[in-house]
């Protein structure tokens, strides 16, 4: 992997193998990051963007997956290096794929160009899919894109971890009259992917309303639409999510 010589050469620069993780993270900004990877020549190597996407287990460098170790961002430029399981696996849905007659009434021509995962997101819901699977005809799309958190903190493991203004991305968002409904859409087959994805919009949310905030995670592969509804037992315990329903279903127009 490109990111792992970047990596080594960081951890020596900043004498990160001494750090004592079982104590608590190793904090690092992004121009320490830039610095140590600096004379790097591929953009792989020495890009902090790069460096620092880890959106799954596989995608760490080889001295993070060796020590159990993964990124979180604290702030903007900021990052903790964190001891503990970052990750939460994406189970396969063994339950028969249903069959879901939309009620738009009719099939959008424009939803079949290109094969984006907004686009299949939106299709989802414009035939009422995404309400459906919820229970709440009531939802409707509020948030998109990105912002930026309030200051929170929680726990990863034994560690404590405060965060203020980093940059989310909420794929869609929905209201209904008694909750909010976020949704990370990603590509067919994803295994796992790392909480704070789903984490950090659920906080920044849960804090801008007085409304349960609810997380989904959302692909379409082949004709079938997989949907994993996913919940937090404590808010402030970045380890306690949790699956509570998941559901594949084809969507059909009479």
């Amino acid at each position: 992997m490109a990111s792992d010589r970047s990596w080594d050469k960081i951890f020596t620069d900043y004498r990160i193998y001494g750090h004592n993780f079982d104590q608590g993270p190793f904090r690092i900004s992004a121009e320490q990051i830039k610095r140590a990877c600096q004379d790097f020549t591929e953009t792989g190597q020495k890009e902090v963007r790069i460096l620092c996407k880890q959106d799954n287990r596989e995608g760490r460098a080889k001295v993070l997956r060796e020590r159990g170790l993964f990124l979180l961002p604290t702030k903007n430029g900021e990052y903790v290096i964190v001891k503990g399981e970052g990750y939460v696996d994406i189970p396969d849905i063994r339950t028969t794929q249903e069959v879901y007659v939309s009620k738009l009434g009719f099939m959008p021509e424009t939803s079949v160009v290109g094969d984006s995962e907004m686009q299949h997101l939106d299709f989802a819901y414009a035939s009422s899919l995404i309400r459906s699977f919820m229970a709440d005809e009531s939802l409707v799309l509020t948030i998109r894109g990105r912002k930026y958190t309030p200051a929170f903190s929680f726990r990863v493991g034994a560690h404590q971890v405060s965060v203020k203004s980093v940059q989310t991305e909420v794929d869609a968002g929905y209201e209904g009259k008694n909750q909010v409904v976020l949704v990370e859409a990603k590509k067919p087959d994803t295994r796992n992917v790392i909480i704070r994805q789903l984490y950090y919009p659920y906080r920044q949310w849960q804090s801008r309303t007085t409304k349960n905030v609810a997380t989904l995670f959302f692909e379409k592969g082949g004709d079938t639409y997989s949907i994993w509804h996913f919940r937090f037992r404590d808010i402030e315990d970045y380890n306690s999510i949790e699956l509570e329903k998941s559901g594949r279903f084809r969507i059909t127009v009479r």
